[in-house]
């Protein structure tokens, strides 16, 4: 399930927000009140969307979309004015009052662009890590009798899995198949 972080001042209008999303199935949410909080939880993981008030305790939300990554998304949430008079055209707003199904589908609309421009910003693998993947590849056609394209679905499947790199996948895979 993916991660989205939900960000108000007003810690009930975070747990109602995040309790939303839960219940449908849409993410599992990380609570926070502070800009500082959420730049702490996108360092140690993968997030595609922040969900946040106008304001949170420590400033504009707003200036969070600086620090996002390429491939997150923020999401504003609040009362009309309060949306206007966001200036970045960078951020995504909802004003209240919303409907259970807009709040969802914008959120699952989020996340699913985040993946694909991540896409267009994640790095692309070196050369050895590159070298490695296709010595897998070769592993797994010639011991298992697979197609390249079978080779490389299998190697991609067993990394989403496991939510490894496919390159660590591989060596993985290498380890296997030379005992």
């Amino acid at each position: 399930m993916e991660t989205v972080i939900v960000a108000f001042e007003n810690g009930t209008m975070a747990q109602r927000f995040g309790e939303l999303l839960e219940n449908t199935g849409t993410a599992k949410c990380l609570l926070c009140r502070s800009g500082d909080q959420v730049r702490r939880l996108m360092s140690k993981q993968t997030v595609y969307c922040v969900v946040c008030g106008p304001h949170l305790s420590d400033g504009p939300a707003e200036w969070l979309a600086e620090d996002l990554p390429p491939a997150c998304s923020l999401l504003l949430v609040g009362p009309q004015h309060m949306l206007d008079a966001c200036a970045s055209r960078d951020v995504y707003t909802l004003a209240t009052p919303i409907r259970r199904e807009e709040t969802v589908s914008t959120v699952k609309l989020l996340l699913q662009f985040g993946h694909r421009m991540e896409r267009f910003t994640a790095a692309r693998r070196s050369g050895s890590d590159q070298a490695v993947v296709d010595r897998a590849k070769r592993l797994l056609i010639d011991r298992l009798g697979m197609t390249e394209d079978q080779a490389h679905r299998e190697l991609q499947k067993r990394s989403m899995d496991t939510g490894a790199r496919l390159s660590h996948t591989a060596r993985q895979v290498i380890r296997e198949l030379e005992k």
